[in-house]
């Protein structure tokens, strides 16, 4: 028999979709359901407590109802602050999403270090502990930005962005001290890959991300399952269903989801 069982992916909003899209690079054929809290959405301005009771109790219905493999928190401020209870509540692997501040201490030449997230996660003490153990010889700067959330969203709906928005938000860094030396800049929400380019285009930095880490750890713990012979369209599940989503639906389909239900 041929296992359909799920990849879970799991965000606020549409930032996870990063992470899908490097997923579906290894792994092709795998079944996809992807879900966004957008009844919650967004994260970044959510208190710690909100988010811990949130999101296990959110994931722990969409196991029950869509028995996956495998489950993604395809998000940088769900994961620095609910990982622990999600895996403790669910009897399955869950692989979450950290700021990649190692691999940017790694490729940093002047060892100044932007940390660009979301207000709750540049706030985590999760954060303090990356940087001491993996960039301790760099200066970490960190600046959260909703706006820049706001902006990745719009941007999958097709609306236009404004350019001089990603300046602005990317001045949050340069302009602290020993941000004019900044050259390597850690997109620590997963929404903030979709307008790598519009960040780009701003400031010329090396941007860095986990998109491609979590596909390749999501390929490893499932290396000895089995997969359907050829892609299926994938679901796409939100918490609340309004225009703002179903402007979405292009967007979606281009990542595979053809379907657009609610939990």
């Amino acid at each position: 028999m041929t296992d359909t069982r799920p990849l879970l992916f799991f965000d606020s909003g549409v930032g996870g979709l990063s992470v899908l899209e490097a997923t579906r690079r290894l792994l092709p054929n795998a079944p996809i359901v992807y879900a966004a809290d957008s009844a919650g959405y967004p994260y970044g301005t959510k208190s710690e407590a909100e988010i811990a009771a949130r999101v296990p109790a959110l994931l722990g219905r969409l196991v029950e109802r869509y028995r996956p493999r495998l489950v993604v928190i395809a998000c940088n401020t769900a994961s620095t602050i609910a990982l622990a209870q999600v895996r403790s509540a669910l009897d399955l692997p869950v692989v979450g999403t950290v700021p990649a501040i190692k691999p940017a201490a790694a490729v940093s030449k002047t060892r100044v270090i932007g940390v660009l997230g979301t207000e709750a996660t540049i706030r985590q003490p999760y954060v303090d502990r990356l940087a001491a153990e993996f960039a301790g010889d760099c200066l970490v700067l960190r600046h959260g930005s909703a706006e820049l959330v706001d902006l990745a969203e719009a941007k999958l709906r097709g609306e236009v962005t404004d350019p001089a928005a990603y300046a602005r938000i990317l001045r949050g860094l340069t302009d602290q001290p020993g941000g004019d030396r900044l050259d390597t800049v850690v997109l620590a929400c997963t929404h903030f890959r979709l307008v790598e380019p519009e960040l780009s285009a701003a400031g010329p930095f090396s941007y860095v991300d986990g998109a491609e880490g979590i596909a390749r750890r999501i390929a490893f713990l499932t290396k000895e399952q089995d997969w359907p012979k050829a892609p299926e369209p994938g679901t796409a599940v939100f918490t609340r269903l309004d225009e703002r989503v179903q402007a979405l639906a292009p967007a979606l389909a281009a990542f595979g989801l053809k379907r657009i239900v609610e939990l």
